[in-house]
């Protein structure tokens, strides 16, 4: 079985059985000997990683669950989810799933949808009260503070846990969740899913300091006697850019107004909103400003379509909910009820240049999306840590800032801000400060190459057209902050599963057992797959060409 933690193959969801050495490769192909005719080549079960796996930023064993979901084991594919990521019902929604980019599946028909049987074994967890293994015990001894209880701060509290060490989560925000919690509307993750995969962190035995904002970092460690420290303030500060206006009370920023609207409050926005920005918070801003009864809502964009940071998923259900994009215009004045904007056009070099030529947009409000900056005031005083432009945090491969013991990961480093990257934060900060604790090293074991769409043979999987999730028309979305995509159906999500090609990984689908010509193919039994015998083996590669997964390579004769 693959030991890759952060990608290991679907046989990990598969029972026990006689165990086949498969890392590395070379020492499966040595020192056996055989009787018969001499062969220039042999074949070996291996198991490759699925691109799935490789591409989750928070190293869920993708193909392992999926397995298990498969055979209509949910509980058992909740939990091998689980080890990796505690928050299935939340990532199964506000995720942008980059392993379903990657799946080879869609080379064949159409990727399977990952997210949404993801999404399916959260809420099942939900529904039948599933709750996350103990820690084990005796614990360690070590306490560990986490700032910040936002995805990664959570995640690394989990894991943390789970290595036998005592955690306290400190946040400002009166509520634990961070930026899912109050930047993430209601109408992508409903806040009942988001209390319920919390309160499983909670009864865990992490402890959760919610209203508690850090000055000095250095006084809350040294004071509350804590061993390791992980920092993963989220990107809260949000950046600005003078634009004349004569009221700038009908000036907001994105950030201030998602949270506001979290707490259950609802800010007059007018008939006519302009938001200003491309990212993924301009997108949700204007969609809450349809929400608040804003008739017309546009986003301007300085740069081109193909530009902007924002996901294309996130434009595109902004423009079915009626939100205008302008593209290529920036914002010279606001003057309410008007916007003035001056047009845009690529230079050389593809970086916007202003023209000269100038628009009026009808605009109530204006509210500014032009991206976040992480707060690290509070970690001056700790010696040896360095900071970036943005108040970033320059961090080691291992996840330590410049002071001993000190780590920080999610929005407080450079990278992609998403929930999932920063669960992939948490669960790697966790793993080193594990080790740190313990006076060892992370073991990194070699990956196994990955198993690419050419490498199948897709004579045994027939076209299967993926299940799509409902969704609330348009127009109804604007209507209230109901949930716009609903879950699919245990047969769907079943079905779904089933989808997966099982890449570079032995699924038993017999079809060596049936076409090797000297019978040297031995089944073990259902979940223990198969094994060659060599004394019978001619070496000829037929067993390797019809393996639908590749899950078989032939390899030079020892000598």
């Amino acid at each position: 079985m693959n030991s890759n933690a952060e990608g290991s193959s679907r046989d990990a969801a598969r029972p026990a059985g006689p165990s086949r050495d498969v890392t590395p490769l070379a020492d499966l192909v040595h020192g056996q000997s055989r009787a018969g005719p001499v062969r220039e080549r042999r074949p070996v079960y291996v198991d490759l990683l699925p691109p799935c796996n490789v591409g989750c930023p928070a190293g869920e064993n993708i193909q392992a669950w999926l397995a298990h979901a498969t055979a209509g084991r949910h509980e058992q594919a909740w939990r091998q989810l689980v080890m990796d990521n505690p928050f299935a019902a939340i990532h199964g929604r506000v995720c942008y799933h980059p392993c379903e980019t990657v799946c080879n599946r869609a080379h064949l028909d159409s990727s399977v949808s990952i997210h949404s049987v993801e999404r399916f074994l959260g809420d099942l967890a939900r529904e039948r009260g599933w709750m996350l293994e103990p820690p084990p015990t005796p614990s360690s001894g070590k306490r560990v503070l986490v700032i910040g209880a936002g995805p990664s701060g959570l995640s690394a509290g989990y894991h943390l846990t789970r290595f036998g060490h005592q955690v306290e989560i400190r946040d400002a925000g009166a509520m634990p969740g961070g930026m899912m919690r109050y930047g993430i509307p209601n109408y992508r993750l409903p806040r009942d899913v988001l209390d319920v995969e919390l309160a499983r962190i909670a009864a865990l035995g992490v402890k959760l300091t919610c209203d508690h904002r850090v000055e000095d970092l250095a006084a809350e460690r040294d004071e509350g006697g804590f061993d390791a420290v992980f920092v993963a303030v989220g990107a809260h500060l949000a950046k600005h850019v003078d634009i004349p206006a004569r009221d700038a009370a009908a000036m907001v920023d994105a950030v201030s107004l998602l949270r506001s609207v979290a707490a259950g409050e609802k800010p007059t926005v007018g008939r006519h909103v302009a938001v200003y920005g491309g990212g993924n918070t301009a997108m949700d801003a204007a969609r809450v400003a349809r929400r608040l009864g804003a008739q017309d809502a546009v986003i301007v964009y300085r740069r081109t379509r193909a530009q902007m940071p924002a996901h294309e998923q996130e434009a595109q259900d902004a423009e079915r909910e009626g939100v205008r994009i302008n593209w290529l215009r920036t914002i010279s004045a606001f003057d309410g009820p008007e916007l003035q904007v001056e047009a845009m056009e690529l230079d050389e070099s593809g970086y916007p240049q202003p023209t000269g030529r100038f628009e009026t947009l009808a605009a109530d409000t204006l509210i500014m999306a032009l991206g976040q900056e992480t707060e690290s005031a509070f970690m001056r005083t700790l010696p040896g840590v360095e900071f970036n432009s943005d108040g970033s945090v320059r961090v080691s491969a291992s996840m330590m800032t410049g002071c001993p013991g000190v780590f920080a990961g999610g929005d407080m480093v450079p990278g992609e801000r998403t929930v999932t990257v920063g669960v992939g934060h948490g669960k790697r900060a966790a793993r080193h400060i594990d080790a740190w604790l313990r006076d060892a090293t992370v073991d990194h074991p070699p990956k196994h190459p990955t198993a690419t769409f050419d490498s199948l043979n897709l004579w045994y999987f027939g076209d299967a057209a993926q299940r799509r999730q409902p969704e609330l028309a348009p127009a109804q979305r604007v209507e209230s902050f109901d949930e716009v995509v609903g879950g699919l159906s245990a047969e769907e999500a079943t079905y779904e599963a089933g989808r997966c090609l099982s890449c570079g990984n032995c699924f038993e689908c017999d079809g060596c057992l049936g076409a090797c010509p000297e019978d040297a193919v031995i089944k073990l039994g259902a979940g223990h797959r198969y094994e060659f015998d060599y004394d019978k083996c001619t070496g000829c590669g037929i067993c390797a060409d019809q393996c639908p997964v590749h899950a078989i390579d032939m390899f030079p004769e020892p000598q």
